[in-house]
């Protein structure tokens, strides 16, 4: 079954060429991921009072195009597998034209879930209980994985402390804003042309804790290691670019 969403792009979602920020589109593909699942009753209404929670651990979107202040944007979503303990969400992305009022494919994504267990801070496999039952779409998305790799000699480096507003109501930095002190960190020239965006969610970062963005920029791509006091990476991703 697949599900579908509208929106219209906010004047404080965009950067200085109008267009929609990455960290931006990644909090929206997040809130449609959220109410899907409480609308199939597993999401955090339902998983919160169990001592539960869902988790993003990585996710690889394609945009052809990026929307821009004003325009109208479907996300259409739907669950590709539950399995291995993690659940499988897809995405793609369309923008309404003004003129014709037809929608156009301009993006494309794929999530990977897992649940955590809150006093544990460990995941856990809940996709035997009924609750996931009849919610699988089936349909695959093809988006190749792209793994991830030691930055061996970074270009630069910034520092970011995490601090109150990155925070979510798990108590710890929230997806996007490890993104966003990537790309605040340094943010390529990809006007007018075709991104991909791959990230990685390794070790969850609190309240107060020091963190460390490494980049390395090669002439199509920048790639992003996020490491704490302790030289354990956090987040890593990549932001490719194409014509």
């Amino acid at each position: 079954m697949k599900y579908s969403f509208e929106y219209t792009i906010k004047y404080q979602e965009v950067d200085n060429a109008k267009r929609l920020r990455l960290f931006n589109l990644e909090n929206y593909l997040l809130e449609v991921a959220g109410t899907v699942a409480d609308e199939l009753d597993f999401g955090i209404a339902r998983l919160h009072p169990m001592g539960l929670t869902w988790i993003l651990t990585r996710m690889s979107i394609e945009m052809y195009e990026f929307p821009t202040h004003g325009e109208r944007v479907r996300f259409e979503t739907w669950i590709e597998c539950n399995a291995h303990m993690l659940s499988t969400r897809d995405f793609r992305i369309y923008s309404k034209d003004a003129r014709n009022g037809e929608w156009r494919l301009i993006g494309q994504c794929k999530s990977v879930w897992a649940i955590l267990e809150l006093s544990k801070r460990e995941i856990t496999n809940l996709f035997d209980h009924s609750m996931f039952d009849n919610c699988v779409d089936g349909e695959v998305l093809n988006i190749p994985r792209v793994r991830m790799t030691t930055i061996p000699e970074p270009t630069g480096m910034v520092p970011h402390k995490v601090v109150y507003s990155d925070i979510d109501y798990n108590g710890h930095c929230n997806s996007c804003r490890y993104l966003q002190a990537m790309t605040d960190a340094y943010l390529p020239d990809y006007y007018g042309k075709k991104v991909r965006l791959d990230i990685n969610y390794q070790k969850e970062a609190m309240l107060g804790e020091e963190l460390q963005t490494f980049y390395l920029v090669t002439p199509d791509s920048v790639q992003y290691q996020q490491k704490n006091s302790s030289g354990e990476t956090s987040c890593s991703a990549k932001i490719t670019i194409s014509e």
